[in-house]
């Protein structure tokens, strides 16, 4: 019995804080007056989306960038998730692939993604009248590597559910209870994130990451990635990362060959299975340093 009494106490307090947190956000995204959202369609700016239609209502406006780096799944989900919950939405073309330093994938090929986002965004806001710019980086990218992170401190861009100190998992429940349908999605980023850094982001190369994970996806796996290795005139490879909870089955001799046979269809020389499995940022495990951005 006490320690029954003792869990649901625990239970409680986790509950309590929750809400806490909530009401925090609510607190700072009211306090802007109106605000313009970054909305990538993934959990954490859906929520923020949703929040902040509910924190200022039609002063509030969400904004996907569009380009050849972000999935056409993510596309579809963004338009989705505006159209399930009514707030108001707008698709832009960036064009980051026109930056020859994006191209060139640097380590901190994200900065200057972000800085052509936020410098659109910022000049939307300052044209509409909207008071803010907010994003959706969250309490557990504090200590991660992102150079995103500069850009949107030189552009004056807010993390409301950073200041609200509200974690992945807690935004993850926090979507549930609002009705958002995607709120167990796996984590996504731009379709750049798949090629090593100092290899040429290139149109082609990005269709050709889209149309491998499409038909990885196709197959029924849930949480992967399709990482793209150009070993010049040794061929292309195909590395899948596939969380461990699925690994196994990528390994039935039936699955198998057709995964295969897809990824070669597409132009890959080799196709192989990282035994790691699906892990955030792996490509930043080649990097000698990765500093906190």
């Amino acid at each position: 019995m006490k320690t029954t009494t003792k869990t649901t106490t625990a239970s409680a307090k986790t509950t309590s804080s929750l809400a806490g947190k909530a009401h925090r956000l609510q607190e700072i995204l009211s306090g802007y007056q109106s605000v313009l959202v970054a909305f990538s369609g993934g959990v954490d700016s859906a929520y923020l989306a949703i929040a902040a239609q509910q924190a200022v209502g039609p002063r509030a406006l969400a904004v996907t960038a569009d380009s050849p780096s972000y999935p056409d799944v993510h596309r579809r989900l963004a338009l989705s998730i505006a159209r399930d919950f009514g707030f108001t939405h707008e698709m832009i073309h960036t064009d980051e692939l026109q930056r020859p330093e994006y191209r060139a994938n640097p380590a901190n090929r994200c900065y200057y993604c972000k800085d052509e986002l936020y410098s659109r965004l910022a000049a939307i806001a300052e044209e509409r009248g909207f008071a803010v710019v907010v994003d959706g980086n969250n309490a557990d990218d504090r200590g991660d590597y992102r150079p995103g992170r500069q850009a949107a401190r030189e552009h004056g861009v807010r993390s409301p559910l950073d200041e609200a100190d509200l974690t992945k998992d807690e935004i993850r429940a926090l979507a549930m209870a609002a009705g958002l349908n995607s709120w167990n999605e796996p984590a996504s980023a731009c379709l750049s994130s798949r090629i090593p850094y100092g290899h040429a982001v290139t149109p082609e190369v990005l269709r050709q990451i889209e149309q491998a994970e499409s038909l990885v996806r196709d197959l029924g796996f849930r949480v992967f990635r399709v990482r793209h290795h150009d070993q010049g005139s040794q061929g292309v490879l195909a590395r899948l990362e596939i969380a461990r909870a699925e690994m196994a089955r990528a390994l039935e001799p039936d699955i198998n060959a057709r995964l295969i046979a897809a990824l070669k269809g597409l132009g890959y020389q080799y196709v192989s299975l990282d035994l790691q499995g699906y892990r955030l940022g792996s490509l930043n495990e080649a990097l000698p340093l990765r500093p906190v951005s």
